[in-house]
């Protein structure tokens, strides 16, 4: 049957080519993951923030392994990318990013993220998932990314301001977690036409470019709301 409305992104833009690594600002980078990596997830898991809110464990390393595996799979199918958060210095692994339930068709999908205790507080995830919005956006061609957490999560939404994500909704009772139902914030980023671009150019080039996609009219609330401002730490 003929579709009406062209793909937003072409089939096989991703998945006929390889994954790439992509560079990130205050010594970071994302690069796809290796069924090396199975040890690093696992302990990442032992972290009870993670468990809570990414609603799973790992019992095992051969788990993990197999978490690796079908993260490289969803490239090729074009159902999901995910990427490793490495200190560039000595290439430890420090966390996860991802965009989930890709959907290039309609030029959407949903932007996922976890950070090492030891590292939180410190910038990188908003770094990382505003570097990995820039490419989808800029390099793939999507039009909307959302970031959705439970509103509990607040950590995550700190993330999800400074990384330059708009606040859009609030899903009633949409998240079942281990303590029970969860309301959860909606963040978007989406492509916007030369008007409706965001004239200031942010000073942290890492956020700029996601930053000035945001609508006019969400500019200050988006600077109102980003707790940093007011002497609080991202996840």
């Amino acid at each position: 049957m003929p579709q009406l409305v062209p793909a937003v992104v072409p089939a096989g833009r991703l998945g006929r080519s390889d994954q790439p690594a992509l560079a990130v600002s205050a010594g970071l980078f994302l690069r796809p993951w290796e069924l090396e990596d199975a040890p690093f997830v696992y302990e990442a898991y032992q972290d009870p923030a993670i468990q809570h809110w990414t609603r799973r464990r790992a019992d095992c390393e051969i788990e993990t392994r197999g978490w690796i595996a079908r993260w490289r799979q969803g490239w090729r199918a074009e159902t999901d990318a995910h990427w490793a958060v490495v200190q560039a210095h000595d290439g430890v692994l420090i966390g996860w990013v991802a965009l989930c339930s890709l959907d290039l068709a309609v030029g959407r999908a949903d932007c996922r993220y976890w950070i090492l205790p030891s590292v939180r507080g410190h910038g990188v995830a908003p770094a990382a998932v505003a570097t990995l919005a820039s490419w989808a956006l800029d390099t793939v061609g999507l039009h909307r990314i959302e970031i959705a957490h439970p509103t509990a999560n607040e950590a995550a939404c700190r993330v999800a301001l400074k990384s330059g994500f708009v606040p859009e909704s609030t899903r009633r009772s949409a998240q079942l977690h281990a303590d029970g139902w969860h309301d959860v914030h909606v963040h978007v980023c989406v492509q916007e036409g030369a008007d409706d671009l965001v004239e200031e150019v942010p000073p942290d080039r890492t956020l700029g470019r996601v930053q000035r996609r945001l609508h006019r009219r969400g500019k200050d609330r988006l600077r109102d709301r980003i707790p940093g401002r007011q002497g609080r730490q991202d996840r």
